[in-house]
């Protein structure tokens, strides 16, 4: 599955990991000590939702601009975010992870940011400028393993790579075993789209075996149920969330998933943890 970010800016996906994600950032900014993100597959950092690559997918429809027509103040954060890099009401542009993430850093935060594709990183250092942002073009796996443990106290990985790659989920398997070696207590964020259940239910059942405590499962099921060959939501898993976290997560989910639910649709936006 070819998941680039710049075909599939703003959509359901990007709402759902980008409102957790900020959240997550939030709950552990509630301690002075300082944070360090990394962000392993940063992409652009910034979007032209009426560019060629989001125009011609139109996602934005059934995920940004929902979450802007459904006026819940539980989504207020989000919007704040996507409001910050846009003029008028309607958004034009849409923020990667790399621009939230900077919004949210505090003088004592550092941003790291990885994108290995050249012509996104490029872009990225752009989209970036003038930001105290570390811009690194490297493997992603290579860096997660290498900037661990961080210099500061505590620390969040996003992982979120495209899954152009057949291997892609093997390697974040292996990947997350070693981090965790290494860096038992940080926070470690891995985004993946959902495109049939049995599939999914595989690669869950070999990260038990990883046998991590605190490991958290959040998943967006869009449709109530499979539509074979194509994308039917995404989800996260979330390694040491923060107990604030945990606790304001339900009310959340409801609000995303009744604004992102398709038309003739519930949808489904459920957490569970793979171990204690």
């Amino acid at each position: 599955m070819n998941y680039r970010h710049s075909f599939h800016a703003g959509n359901s996906a990007d709402v759902v990991k980008h409102s957790l994600l900020i959240a997550l950032v939030r709950a552990l900014q509630l301690k002075e000590s300082a944070l360090t993100l990394i962000d392993t597959h940063a992409g652009c950092g910034l979007y032209d939702l009426n560019g060629e690559e989001a125009g011609r997918t139109g996602e934005a429809t059934q995920g940004v601009l929902r979450a802007f027509a459904d006026r819940n103040p539980l989504l207020n954060d989000y919007r704040a975010t996507v409001e910050a890099v846009n003029v008028g009401a309607e958004p034009t542009l849409y923020p990667g992870s790399p621009r939230i993430l900077t919004q949210l850093l505090r003088p004592q935060d550092v941003l790291i940011l990885n994108e290995k594709h050249p012509e996104d990183a490029y872009a990225l250092r752009g989209a970036m400028r003038g930001t105290p942002a570390a811009v690194h073009e490297r493997d992603a796996y290579e860096l997660w393993l290498a900037m661990l443990p961080t210099r500061t106290p505590r620390g969040v990985v996003v992982v979120d790579p495209p899954y152009e790659q057949t291997d892609e989920r093997a390697r974040i398997t292996a990947t997350l075993a070693s981090a965790h070696r290494k860096w038992a207590h940080g926070v470690t964020v891995i985004w993946y789209p959902l495109k049939d259940r049995a599939a999914h239910l595989r690669w869950k059942n070999k990260l038990r075996r990883l046998s991590i405590p605190k490991f958290l499962s959040v998943e967006h099921w869009l449709y109530d149920s499979d539509q074979p060959g194509i994308y039917n939501g995404a989800g996260l898993f979330v390694i040491n969330p923060p107990y604030v976290f945990t606790q304001g997560l339900l009310p959340l989910l409801e609000a995303l998933r009744a604004a992102l639910a398709p038309e003739g649709h519930r949808g489904e936006l459920t957490s569970c943890w793979l171990s204690e």
